[in-house]
């Protein structure tokens, strides 16, 4: 069973309409908080101007950091010459209309009166209860419904003041302005602006003039005057310019420097003055525009007075006119100043210096470096010496000694033994017991004393081999490498290649010692079973090379560690201008290179002799 519903079908109907408003209603406003804040700048100026210039560079930037949704900013010029035409309005409205078609504006900026002459007068046709923000330079501007600006009155006055700190003998002023409206309103503010400074500075103003005129009588100031540069958007003539275009002709002909108010003249041949910042203005009007953008009432927001004006001077212009920087009041910023030689190259000098500095320094310690270097290069140049001649005494003292053991084996412990030997041999033949086992301990005895003489004798050549002082150095070392040979039972081959008959005793003795430790070092520690020995003639040195199939060593640790004779061997060398060199690696046996020039030996060696 269906069940009837007590409300008439249209007020159903209207009770869904009003639920769904309920409902989509918070949503819609929701989305439009979120949606990108879509803001119309109308400019009183061509697009060139500079006011447009700053303000299409600026204002977007700035309301762009100041909204998180993000901005879509458009901008539109007025052209003041035109305004005044009925027709020229209408067109102009009839252009924003269908540019903008369904185009809603979170926000209007208004760069100036007439600009929001405009907007109030097209309102509710083109920009139906859009808040307006705007900029006026006349406290008398009225406020508009909805809206809230930035009035900043241009002060003409600041500009005259400051020139006359610079230049205080000024007694002229010609205001030049141009004959358009916007030019002749400018003029009417500086005459009133400018009548306190009257009888004190004469004041003349070059107004509507053709500019050939305007010129001619530029060209020809008196002198303690000065130019103040209004606004010239059309001349005398009827021609249109540019206002900063007119500037530079004005500077370029006038005989007495330039002074202006707004801050886009700079860089025009002007000294300076007390200048509106255009970047100041944008900015005071962007901070407004933000206020609204996030939702505050433009009507509830106080009008914001400012004063823009910055007193500023070209550095250029005031050395063209000879005006003194001690002048310039303090808080005046001078600009285009050309840094002297020290502030345009201050880095690069700096950085010389310091290189220069670090040079001398380092130079310096070099010098001194050298100096300590070569003390201690002679210090350890007499103290080699030193060494070298305590190790020539040490070596001398211990071939002496081993000199002096060796004559006292062979002379007295030899000839004794030999005398022991043949007693014992006698008394085993003359007693009849021979076979006794008292004549067999008697030649038991009479075998070791000649065993025991024969190693004293041994004993007594190696120590001292009076050999080497009567055969020469090749007899002597194959006598050494034989006898080592049949003691030690290892194969050693010995050769000798053109050896003088007469070497240097000092040679001799070295190479002859050399070759005695380095074949000892084969045998004794290395365990060779072969070693090589040869001696050659190289021309005006002596050549020995030992080769052995030992157990090899390292050469390096070898030379810091005790045994193998290898640091005597160097030493010996050594006093004798010699040179070794060692070939080995453990388990690969060794080779030992050894040269003594035959013409540079002696002095030190000669000393070891002795």
């Amino acid at each position: 069973m269906r069940t009837r519903s007590p409300y008439p079908a249209f007020a159903r109907s209207l009770l869904l309409i009003l639920t769904a408003a309920a409902i989509l209603g918070p949503v819609e406003v929701a989305l439009a908080a979120d949606r990108q804040k879509q803001v119309l700048v109308l400019y009183s100026t061509r697009r060139d101007a500079q006011i447009a210039v700053v303000g299409d560079s600026e204002l977007p930037r700035l309301l762009d950091e100041g909204l998180p949704q993000g901005l879509d900013y458009y901008s539109e010029y007025i052209d003041r010459a035109r305004f005044p035409d009925p027709g020229y309005q209408r067109a102009f409205g009839d252009f924003l209309r269908l540019k903008y078609k369904g185009q809603r504006f979170d926000l209007i900026i208004a760069m100036s009166d007439l600009a929001l002459q405009f907007v109030d007068k097209t309102r509710s046709e083109l920009f139906r209860e859009t808040p307006i923000v705007f900029f006026s330079d006349s406290p008398a501007t009225r406020r508009v419904a909805n809206s809230t600006g930035v009035i900043a009155e241009v002060a003409f006055s600041g500009t005259i003041a400051l020139a006359v700190e610079l230049q205080p003998d000024i007694r002229q002023i010609f205001v030049v302005s141009g004959a358009d409206t916007g030019d002749k309103e400018y003029e009417r503010q500086a005459r009133s602006q400018l009548q306190s400074f009257e009888p004190r500075l004469t004041v003349t103003y070059l107004s509507g003039l053709p500019t050939k005129e305007l010129e001619s009588r530029l060209a020809n100031l008196p002198d303690h005057s000065f130019v103040y540069f209004l606004l010239v958007s059309k001349d005398g003539a009827g021609e249109n310019f540019h206002p900063l275009a007119y500037v530079d002709r004005v500077t370029a002909v006038a005989s007495a420097p330039t002074y202006s108010w707004v801050d886009s003249v700079m860089d025009h041949g002007i000294v300076g003055g007390s200048l509106k910042s255009q970047e100041a203005q944008t900015a005071a009007v962007a901070r407004l525009a933000l206020r609204v953008l996030h939702g505050e009432r433009a009507d509830i927001i106080p009008l914001s007075s400012s004063d823009l004006n910055v007193r500023q001077v070209d550095w250029r212009q005031l050395r063209r006119w000879g005006i003194s920087e001690a002048r310039v009041p303090a808080g005046t910023i001078i600009l285009f100043r050309e840094p002297s030689a020290w502030a345009r190259y201050k880095a690069y000098i700096v950085s010389a210096a310091a290189l220069l500095l670090a040079q001398a320094a380092l130079i310096g310690g070099l010098l001194v470096q050298r100096r300590r270097r070569r003390q201690v290069e002679l210090k350890l140049l007499v103290s080699r010496a030193e060494v070298s001649r305590i190790n020539a005494r040490l070596l001398g003292a211990e071939e002496n000694e081993r000199l002096r053991i060796a004559r006292e084996l062979h002379d007295d412990i030899g000839q004794r033994m030999a005398l022991l030997t043949m007693e014992l041999d006698g008394l085993g033949q003359v007693l009849p017991l021979a076979t006794t086992d008292l004549g067999i301990g008697i030649r038991a005895l009479s075998n070791q004393a000649r065993e025991l003489a024969k190693d004293i004798q041994t004993a007594s050549h190696d120590l001292h081999s009076s050999k080497l002082d009567y055969l020469g150095l090749v007899s002597a070392s194959a006598d050494v490498c034989r006898g080592m040979s049949e003691q030690q039972n290892v194969d050693i081959q010995f050769s000798a290649h053109d050896i003088p008959d007469h070497v240097p005793s000092e040679v001799a003795f070295c190479i002859f010692r050399v070759l005695q430790e380095a074949v000892s070092n084969a045998v004794k520690h290395a365990r060779a079973r072969h070693v090589t020995v040869a001696l050659r003639d190289g021309g005006d040195e002596i050549r020995l090379e030992v080769v052995d199939d030992g157990i090899g060593f390292d050469p390096d640790a070898a030379m810091t560690s005790p045994g193998l004779g290898l640091i005597s061997m160097r030493e010996r060398l050594s006093l004798v201008r010699g040179d070794m060199i060692i070939e080995s690696r453990p388990g690969r046996g060794a080779t030992i290179r050894a040269s003594v020039p035959l013409s540079r030996a002696g002095g030190l060696a000669a000393e070891a002799m002795g």
